[in-house]
């Protein structure tokens, strides 16, 4: 069992409360600590770790708070470094040597985004479900098996993107960044095509561009493709 909750999924910030019953944790802090206070009902020091992929303010804003309530945080060497914090519950976890926290097995995994040493992240509990975390990042590399939750980035149609920049409401010095830094819904595709979705019971869309997506047409599409519970926050 893993219970899923969207705090924020957006530019402006991100931040995703899991349990699996036994242990909560926090997926990125990208929130001013008053707001996530507000949206756990004042329980976030429940939460026995945060998980941060990479450094940019819409993913660890909260940061320094969440170390100050006596939470563990762990993230990369590289986004360490570019947070610039040395706190002594700040954890660098690294690609592909998994940790434990609680009833959670995580293994970290290279993603690809314009970010110091941004990370994915796999998690597995005790009774064998199975969560992907994958947000920023324009390519994930690996397949994934006994899948039975999915939380991935599905930023931009590159269809809507080519039409915005067209009419000029988009500069193409965005496009090419967004090409080389988040996860299309055309990529969110081929990604489910190649992985094993039997066990899949959940795919939460994550981080939808204000300009470049549609929401409904997003949901519609993946449940389509994959005849699976869609959730866009």
């Amino acid at each position: 069992m893993i219970e899923i909750k969207s705090l924020a999924s957006s530019s402006k910030g991100n931040a995703y409360h899991i349990t699996d019953g036994y242990t909560p944790l926090l997926l990125e802090c990208g929130l001013p600590i008053k707001q996530l206070q507000q949206k756990l009902n004042y329980r976030l020091s429940d939460v026995q770790g945060c998980l941060i992929t990479h450094e940019h303010n819409d993913h660890s804003k909260a940061i320094k708070d969440i170390l100050k309530l006596g939470i563990d945080c762990y993230m990369s060497a590289g986004t360490k470094e570019a947070i610039g914090s040395n706190h002594h519950r700040l954890n660098e976890i690294y690609h592909s040597i998994p940790f434990v926290i609680g009833t959670w097995k995580i293994l970290p995994f290279k993603v690809f985004h314009d970010a110091a040493q941004p990370v994915g992240y796999l998690l597995a509990n005790r009774a064998g479900d199975k969560l992907l975390f994958a947000t920023d990042t324009y390519f994930i590399r690996y397949k994934f098996p006994g899948l039975t939750h999915i939380m991935v980035e599905c930023n931009y149609s590159e269809e809507i993107l080519n039409k915005n920049v067209e009419r000029g409401i988009v500069p193409v010095e965005m496009k090419r960044r967004l090409l080389r830094s988040h996860f299309s819904l055309e990529n969110v595709r081929e990604f489910l095509k190649v992985n094993d979705l039997n066990k899949v019971e959940e795919i939460h869309l994550l981080h939808l561009s204000d300009k470049n997506s549609d929401q409904a047409m997003f949901k519609r599409d993946i449940q389509g493709l994959t005849g699976k519970m869609v959730y866009v926050p």
